[in-house]
């Protein structure tokens, strides 16, 4: 762990050759892949730092995301927009995902939290599109500031009254009483806009907007991840009090996903629908963590591994159209076939994956989540139902009208794809729908 660390630190010293640090990231990546070993269980490794499933997989996420950025913002790099900083700042953002997946002390995980909005916010306001970004980036920085700073109340409240914040060894809080609800609301609670739950999601669109690829490709891979992650580590210290409040969690989770998907269907900006899509999907994943069992658990670490992939494959393919059509309308960026007839494959194949069709990751999560959610309540079949509908609904929606159509009369000519455009979308398409093949690790992570 400390060795990964270190060797971010020495990729952010000479982050000036943008080659070197693809190919030093690609290395990284495949060392993690052959030291994930299902035999291994390693939670402390010294200076509050540690590992175990769980964090191997959200870690492995991170440096991938962050690889596939490099290689999506080559346009960047042609157009000397500050690569070099915009380098430092993706690689900064990489070692605070890292640092805080691995932290074993829920303060430095607090801090490793908080510090990753920083990079993401100088993404968004130093390569976003419009001006805008200014108002996405307050947006964003309020929500989450909202809701972390009860979050910080309560982790000294934590240590207050049980001497440690190292996780499996911090108090449990059994009592169910105002205060104790209260402490569980505003523990819960930054976790939560962050994810982003329905209510809660209205910072995640604008952010998606106005960010640049690299941006949107980090948010929908990573950070977003980093919600339903919080919730896995700090849901045991309030096991008692949260099977009295999942009804509600649950409720809103099923709800909130299947009106957000209705709002998908009438959206006319590719990236806003694809941002919408990915606070649908957080809401199943929020009704399989606050079920509390082993099926919800894995299942929704799977969606959220399937996800990071897909819908930044999904944002990597819209930005390739906003580079060529200069518009991210679907009044203007349709009838792509014509354009981009190889490109339609791509769009093929991840649309698919997005709405869980096999042998994508998403349909493997998707069915442990709804089989924990089912066995929650029998009643919820209907809210299941309605959200697997209106979400192959609206991905179908988002293909036919990107895909086919009269095109736009102003657009002569158009590249239908380059190489290195491929060979991004292979490394998101590929793992989605390989790892189908290894389900039983991945189903085994809690």
């Amino acid at each position: 762990m400390l060795k990964l660390i270190f060797m971010f630190t020495m990729l952010i010293l000479c982050a000036s050759n943008w080659n070197f640090i693809q190919a030093m990231l690609l290395l990284i990546s495949f060392y993690l892949i052959i030291t994930y070993n299902h035999d291994f269980f390693m939670f402390s490794l010294g200076h509050s730092l540690g590992m175990d499933y769980l964090s191997m997989v959200m870690i492995l996420l991170s440096v991938w995301i962050t690889i596939l950025v490099v290689f999506a913002s080559q346009t960047i790099l042609k157009m000397n927009n500050f690569p070099n900083i915009f380098l430092i700042t993706n690689l900064c953002l990489c070692l605070a995902l890292i640092l805080t997946f691995s932290s074993t002390d829920y303060l430095m995980f607090y801090i490793m939290f908080e510090s990753s909005l920083i990079p993401t916010l100088i993404l968004i306001l130093g390569w976003g599109y419009q001006p805008e970004r200014i108002q996405a980036g307050v947006y964003m920085l309020f929500y989450t500031l909202f809701g972390s700073l009860p979050l910080l109340v309560s982790l000294l409240s934590l240590y207050n009254f049980g001497g440690t914040l190292t996780m499996g060894l911090t108090m449990q809080v059994s009592e169910f009483d105002f205060i104790s609800t209260m402490w569980y609301i505003s523990t819960v609670f930054a976790f939560l806009v962050k994810l982003p739950m329905y209510f809660f999601h209205l910072w995640l669109p604008k952010a998606h907007v106005e960010a640049p690829v690299a941006g949107s490709m980090v948010l929908a891979g990573v950070l977003l991840k980093l919600g339903g992650y919080g919730l896995i580590r700090v849901l045991p210290l309030f096991s008692s009090i949260n099977k009295m409040a999942s009804s509600i969690w649950v409720s809103v989770g099923i709800a909130g996903g299947a009106m957000v998907s209705l709002v998908c269907l009438r959206q006319v900006d590719l990236k806003s629908l694809i941002a919408y899509s990915s606070v649908a999907h957080m809401g199943l994943v929020l009704a399989g963590l606050m079920t509390l069992n082993s099926w919800g658990l894995n299942g929704a670490v799977v969606v959220m591994v399937g996800h990071g992939l897909c819908s930044s494959g999904l944002f990597c393919m819209a930005n390739m159209v906003y580079e060529r059509v200069k518009s991210r309308s679907l009044l203007i960026a349709k009838g792509l076939l014509n354009f981009m007839p190889s490109m339609g494959l791509w769009w093929f194949l991840l649309s698919v994956s997005n709405m869980a069709a096999p042998p994508s990751l998403n349909l493997l999560g998707e069915i442990s989540l709804i089989i924990s959610v089912m066995s929650w309540s029998k009643l919820i079949m209907l809210g299941i139902a309605a959200l697997s509908f209106f979400s192959a609904s609206y991905t179908i929606y988002l293909y036919s009208l990107s895909q086919h159509g009269l095109y736009f009369n102003s657009l002569f000519s158009c590249c239908s794809g380059k190489v290195g455009e491929y060979f991004v979308l292979a490394l998101h398409w590929v793992p989605l729908n390989i790892l189908f093949l290894k389900g039983s690790v991945l189903l085994t992570v809690i």
